[in-house]
């Protein structure tokens, strides 16, 4: 796993995009509460990964440990969000299941870190 920084990183990137369609679907949504806590769930993802590549070491894995959380966390939100039908149909297939693949991706990223110890 060769890179330099945190942007290389395709999980990174698939986080923050992740992140901006977050936003862009609850623009309307009226329930502040929920909106709030899905959407710092969202960053949350994306800043625990480039927090943890920028420490380093252990760190790192912790981190990608916390991004993981976050992205449970926020797949239960968006469950939620669509029962009470504050999210349509159509970006809730798709946020949930980009929300598995960042979430395998965190494994497998810190399963590399785990073999080049």
């Amino acid at each position: 796993m060769a890179y330099s920084s945190f942007e290389e990183l395709e999980v990174w990137k698939r986080s923050c995009r992740l992140a901006v369609t977050l936003y862009q679907t609850l623009e309307t949504c009226k329930d502040f509460g929920l909106r709030d806590q899905m959407q710092r769930a969202a960053v949350s993802i994306a800043s625990n990964i480039a927090e943890g590549c920028e420490r380093g070491g252990k760190d790192f894995a912790r981190f990608l440990r916390i991004a993981q959380g976050s992205a449970a966390e926020l797949r239960t939100q968006v469950y939620i969000a669509r029962k009470i039908l504050v999210v349509a149909e159509e970006p809730y297939l798709t946020i949930i299941d980009e929300l598995k693949q960042i979430s395998k991706m965190l494994t497998g990223l810190r399963q590399s870190l785990k073999t080049e110890n």
